[in-house]
C-alpha cells in the first residue's frame, strides 16, 4: 500500500471520527453520557431507583463519551480540540451524582480516560506548544473518582462489589446497591493498571495502599483458580469465593483479567504477574485454543467444551498474543475472525463453531481492529492494512447514519440499534488511525505508552516512579513451564516478530477457506453423493406416496409399518427386527432419517426470517435500517425485487375499513396501526386503495425489537392469494422513527426488502449480489434412543396449527416412527432455534440436535446422524457419549 493511500485512509478515519464526535459534542448529546445516533438525541441516564440492572450501569451523568475520547483526540493530532475538551471536562463534569454505576466500567472508561487525558496533557505541556495552563486538574478529578470507588473493595475476599453509588457508596440505604453477591472475573481483575497509575502519578500513599487492594483481588482470583487445569471461571461469589459459573474461555467475563496480568508485569515490574500469566496462558493453549478456534471449556473438566459458540470479545486475544510473543496462533485466530467478518460485514456478537450466527448483534466493538493493529506492528504485513480498509468501508457503508454511527441490531438484515457506545470513539478510531499512520504522523512516540483495556495511554515511565511500596509478591505453587519464551527477560523481537510479510501469509494460507468449508452439508445431499458409487436405495423419502401399494410393500420389507391415528394422520414406525435382512433394516433406517430431514426442512420453510425497512430519502440515504417482521401472505420479498416508495398514513389509521384518502396512498407504501381487525383485512384495504406496500406499526407504545421476539403477521384463515403487495410489521419504537422522519421531512422514501441494500447516496441503479439465504435450523424432538417420530399432516392456517402427536419409547425399544398424511404436506413437532448459515445452503440434522441440547433444560437423548447409515449398536454408543456431554453443558448468557 502506497504512502498516499495510507494517508488517504488515515484522513478518512479522521473524517469519520469528526462525524461521530462532532454530532455528540456540537449538535445532540453533550453533556450527556452518550448519543443515540438514529433519533439524534442524548441517551438518558438511569434514574435513581430505576432498577434497570445492567442496561445503564456504564452511564453516570459524567459526560462519558467526552472523557473516554480525550486521549484519542491527541492521537488523531486534534490538539486544539483536546484542549477545548479538557476545559469542558473541568467546567461541566460532576462526579458526585446519585447514580449506581459499574465499578469495572467506571474504572476502565472514566478513571482510565482521565488518566489517559492527564498523560497526554503533561506531554503536550512539556513540548511547550499546548496546555501551558494545565496544572494536573484531570489528575485531581481522577483522584476524586478513585476515592469514590474505594468502598467497593470492602469485602472479606478483597473482590470488589460490582456496582457502587457515586454519591452514597455501597451500604447506605439510599445507595441502592451493596446487595450483590457475584461479579465477573474480568470485573474484579481489571483494576490494577488504573489504580497503580493513579498512585504513581499522585505519589499518594493512600492510593499505593489501595493499589494493594487491586492486587489483593488479583491474588484472590489466582488462589481460586482450578488447580488441576489452572483455569478460572466466568463468575465468582465475592464473599465466599465459590465459582458461580465454571466455564472458562478468553472472551466475555474473563478477557481483560488475562490482559491486565501481563500488562501489570510491564508497568509494575513484578515477576509474579508474569508467572501467573504464563501459567494461565499455558492452560489456555492446552485446553481452550483449538486453532483457529478459541472454545470455552469447563474448569474442572477442561477437555469438555462448555459451548458450541464463540463471542466477539475474544477478538482481543490475538493482540494480547502479540504482546506475549506468540505470533502464529494470533495470525490463525485473526484470520478466522476476518473470514467471519467478510461473510457478515461485522463480527456477530456470537457465532457457532461452524461459523453460523448465534447472536446477530454488533455494538461496534473495537477488539478486532485492536488485534489487526498489533499484528501489523508485529509482522509489517500490508495484508493487515487491507483488513483495516475493509473495516473502514463497512463502517461507512453499513453503520454510518446522519447523526453518527449506529450499532447493528442484526448483521444479517443490516438493521440498526439506536446506540453508539463511548468505546467506539475511545478505541475504534484510535486503532484504525494508528494502523495507517507512520511515525511522523503522530506528535509523540506511541511506543512510550501502554494501552489499557479501553485503549487509554499510560506512560511506561510510571514503572520506575514513586514506588513507595516495592514489595514483590511470590506466586505460590508456580512450576516452570515448558516454554522457552518464558526464559527470555528481554526477548529478541526480530526472532519473535519476523518483519517478513511472507511469514504471516504462510500461516494464513491454510486457513483462507476455513469458514466456507466448515459449514455442514445437508444430510440428504451427502447421502445422495454416497449413493452415486453404490446401489440405489429401494425407496427415497421424497418419492414416497402412502397410496402406492408398491411403496407400502418396500416399507414392509424394510421393517417399516403404518399406523392410522384417530385424527386422520398416518404414522410410520420401524421395527428393525421385522426387516427382511440387516441390509433392508439399514435401508429402513436411512429412509426414516430422510423423512425426519424432510419434516425439518418444511418446518424451516414455514418460519420466515426478519425483513428490513430502509429509509433512503434525504438526509438518511439508506443509512437507517429498521428490523421488520414478515407476513405469511402477500409478496415474498425474499423471492422478488424489493419494493421502493414514499410512505403515507392511511385513513382510518387502523386500516380496518375502506380508506377515505385513497389519493394519498396511491402508488405509495401505506402506514397502518395494528389492532381492531385482521392483518389480511388491512392489507386488502390499502391494496384496493392503490398502495404498493404496507407497514403495520404496533399499537403497544414502547414496544421494540430490542426486547421482543420477531413478530410474524398471520393470515385470516382464508385464502390470501389475492394479496399481492408486501406487508411488514414494525414495533412501536422502530415505527416512531419513520413517523418522526415524516413530521420533520414530510417526504420520506423507504425500501422494503429481505436485507438492507448498499448505502448509495442516491440508492439508484444498484445491482445487488444475491443475498445469502438465511436459514433457520430446527431441533427435532421426540427422538428417544432408537425411536424417532415424525408427523406428517395437512398444512393448516397459522392461527390453527395442527396438534403434534408423537410417540416416545424407552431406551429398550428398537423402533423408529414417522407419521404422514396422504397430502404429503410434511410438518413435525420441533423446537425452533433461529440461526443463520454463513453458507446459504447449510442446514443439517446434526446441528438441529446439537442446538436442542443447548436450549432445552431437560433435553432428550438425541441422535446425531452421519453421512451414511451405521449399525444400531454404534449409534446407541454415540448417543450415550453425547448424553453425558450434553448433561454437563450449562445454560449461560454473555
Amino acid at each position: 500500500m502506497s504512502r498516499e493511500e495510507k494517508q488517504k485512509l488515515g484522513n478518512q478515519v479522521l473524517e469519520m471520527f469528526d462525524h461521530a464526535y462532532g454530532n455528540y459534542m456540537t449538535f445532540h448529546a453533550y453533556p450527556a453520557d452518550e448519543l443515540m445516533p438514529l433519533t439524534c438525541l442524548r441517551r438518558p441516564c438511569q434514574r435513581p431507583g430505576a432498577g434497570r440492572g445492567d442496561v445503564d450501569d456504564a452511564l453516570g451523568k459524567f459526560s462519558l463519551t467526552l472523557i473516554d475520547s480525550l486521549d484519542t483526540l491527541v492521537v488523531l493530532n486534534k490538539t486544539k480540540e483536546f484542549e477545548d475538551a479538557v476545559r469542558k471536562v473541568l467546567r461541566d463534569v460532576n462526579l458526585d451524582n446519585d447514580v449506581v454505576v459499574s465499578v469495572f466500567e467506571t474504572n476502565i472508561r472514566v478513571l482510565g480516560g482521565l488518566l489517559g487525558g492527564h498523560s497526554l496533557a503533561i506531554m503536550l505541556k512539556d513540548k511547550g506548544e499546548h496546555m501551558q495552563w494545565y496544572n494536573g486538574e484531570l489528575l485531581q478529578m481522577a483522584k476524586q473518582l478513585g476515592y469514590k470507588l474505594l468502598p467497593a473493595f470492602n469485602t472479606t475476599s478483597g473482590l470488589p462489589y460490582p456496582r457502587i453509588n457515586l454519591k452514597f457508596g455501597i451500604r447506605k440505604p439510599e445507595a441502592r446497591t451493596g446487595t450483590e453477591t457475584d461479579t465477573c472475573t474480568a470485573c474484579a481483575g481489571t483494576l490494577i493498571l488504573e489504580f497503580a497509575a493513579l498512585s504513581r502519578f499522585t505519589g499518594a500513599t493512600v492510593f499505593e495502599l489501595r493499589t494493594e487492594y487491586a492486587r489483593k483481588a488479583l491474588d484472590f482470583l489466582w488462589e481460586k483458580r482450578q488447580r488441576s487445569s489452572n483455569l478460572v471461571g466466568v463468575t465468582i461469589n465475592i464473599h465466599t469465593g465459590d465459582w458461580v459459573r465454571k466455564d472458562s474461555g478468553v472472551g466475555a467475563g474473563i478477557d481483560s483479567y488475562y490482559e491486565y496480568l501481563l500488562k501489570a508485569y510491564v508497568l509494575l515490574g513484578d515477576d509474579s504477574f508474569l508467572e501467573r500469566f504464563n501459567t494461565h496462558y499455558d492452560a489456555i493453549m492446552r485446553y481452550i485454543s483449538q486453532p483457529p478456534l478459541l472454545l470455552d471449556v469447563h474448569i474442572h473438566k477442561p477437555m469438555l467444551n462448555a459451548r458450541t459458540w464463540m463471542d466477539a470479545l475474544l477478538a482481543f486475544f490475538p493482540g494480547l498474543q502479540v504482546l506475549k510473543g506468540d505470533i502464529r496462533p494470533a495470525i490463525e485466530t485473526h484470520e478466522m475472525l476476518y473470514q467471519v467478518i467478510k461473510k457478515h460485514n461485522f463480527l456477530p456478537e456470537a457465532f457457532t463453531t461452524d461459523f453460523r450466527v448465534h447472536w446477530a448483534q454488533h455494538p461496534l466493538r473495537p477488539e478486532f481492529a485492536e488485534s489487526t493493529y498489533f499484528l501489523y506492528k508485529a509482522t509489517g504485513d500490508p495484508y493487515y492494512l487491507e483488513v483495516g480498509k475493509t473495516l473502514i468501508e463497512n463502517l461507512n457503508k453499513y453503520a454510518r447514519v446522519p447523526c453518527g454511527f449506529a450499532a447493528m441490531k442484526d448483521v444479517r438484515t443490516g438493521s440498526h440499534e439506536d446506540r453508539m457506545d463511548s468505546f467506539f470513539l475511545a478505541e475504534m478510531f484510535k486503532y484504525l488511525y494508528l494502523l495507517f499512520a507512520d511515525k511522523e504522523d503522530i506528535i509523540f512516540d506511541i511506543e512510550d505508552y501502554i494501552f489499557t483495556t479501553e485503549a487509554h495511554l499510560l506512560p511506561l515511565w510510571l514503572s520506575t516512579t514513586n514506588r513507595s511500596i516495592s514489595k514483590k509478591n511470590t506466586t505460590s505453587e508456580y512450576t516452570e513451564l515448558d516454554d522457552s519464551n518464558f526464559d527470555w527477560t528481554c526477548p529478541n523481537t526480530q526472532i519473535l516478530f519476523p518483519n517478513d510479510p511472507l511469514y504471516a501469509q504462510s500461516i494464513r494460507e491454510p486457513l483462507k477457506n476455513v469458514v466456507d468449508k466448515s459449514c455442514p452439508r445437508g444430510i440428504i445431499r451427502v447421502r445422495e453423493e454416497s449413493f452415486r458409487s453404490g446401489a440405489k436405495p429401494p425407496l427415497r423419502a421424497r418419492d414416497f406416496m402412502a397410496t402406492n401399494p408398491e411403496h407400502l410393500e418396500i416399507l414392509k420389507k424394510m421393517g417399516v409399518s403404518l399406523i392410522h391415528l384417530k385424527d386422520g394422520r398416518v404414522q410410520l414406525v420401524q421395527h428393525a427386527i421385522q426387516a427382511a435382512s440387516s441390509i433392508d433394516a439399514e435401508d429402513g433406517l436411512r429412509f426414516m432419517q430422510e423423512m425426519i430431514e424432510l419434516s425439518s426442512q418444511q418446518q424451516k420453510e414455514q418460519q420466515l426470517p426478519p425483513r428490513a425497512v430502509q429509509i433512503i430519502s434525504h438526509p438518511f440515504f439508506g443509512r437507517v435500517v429498521l428490523t421488520a417482521g414478515p407476513a405469511q401472505f402477500g409478496l415474498d420479498l425474499s423471492k422478488h425485487k424489493e419494493t421502493r416508495g414514499f410512505v403515507a398514513s392511511s385513513k382510518p389509521y387502523n386500516g380496518c375499513s375502506e380508506l377515505t384518502n385513497p389519493e394519498a396512498v396511491m402508488g405509495k407504501i401505506a402506514l397502518i396501526q395494528r389492532g381492531q381487525c385482521m392483518f389480511a383485512e388491512k392489507a386488502r384495504n390499502i391494496q384496493n386503495a392503490g398502495a404498493i406496500g404496507g407497514i403495520v406499526i404496533d399499537d403497544n407504545e414502547g414496544s421494540s425489537s430490542d426486547t421482543a421476539p420477531l413478530f410474524q403477521m398471520a393470515g385470516d384463515g382464508k385464502d390470501t392469494d389475492d394479496i399481492k403487495i408486501p406487508m411488514l410489521f414494525l414495533f412501536s419504537k422502530e415505527g416512531s422513527i419513520i413517523l418522526d422522519a415524516i413530521r420533520e421531512h414530510e417526504q420520506v422514501e423507504v425500501l422494503l426488502s429481505d436485507k438492507a441494500r448498499d448505502r448509495d447516496p442516491e440508492m439508484e441503479n444498484e445491482e445487488q449480489p444475491s443475498s445469502e439465504n438465511d436459514s433457520q435450523n430446527q431441533s427435532a424432538e421426540q427422538m428417544l434412543s432408537l425411536s424417532q417420530t415424525v408427523d406428517l399432516a395437512d398444512q393448516e392456517t397459522p392461527e390453527n396449527p395442527p396438534d403434534s402427536h408423537s410417540e416416545s419409547s424407552s431406551p429398550a425399544d428398537t423402533e423408529e416412527a414417522a407419521g404422514f398424511a396422504p397430502s404429503e404436506q410434511i410438518s413435525s413437532s420441533t423446537e425452533n432455534h433461529e440461526t443463520t448459515s454463513l453458507d446459504g445452503e447449510c442446514t443439517n440434522l446434526d446441528d438441529q440436535l446439537q442446538e436442542q441440547s443447548e436450549t432445552e433444560e431437560d433435553s432428550s437423548p438425541n441422535v446425531s446422524w452421519g453421512s451414511k447409515a451405521r449399525p444400531i449398536d454404534s449409534i446407541l454408543a454415540d448417543w450415550n457419549e453425547d448424553i453425558e456431554a450434553f448433561e454437563m453443558m450449562e445454560k449461560d448468557e454473555l
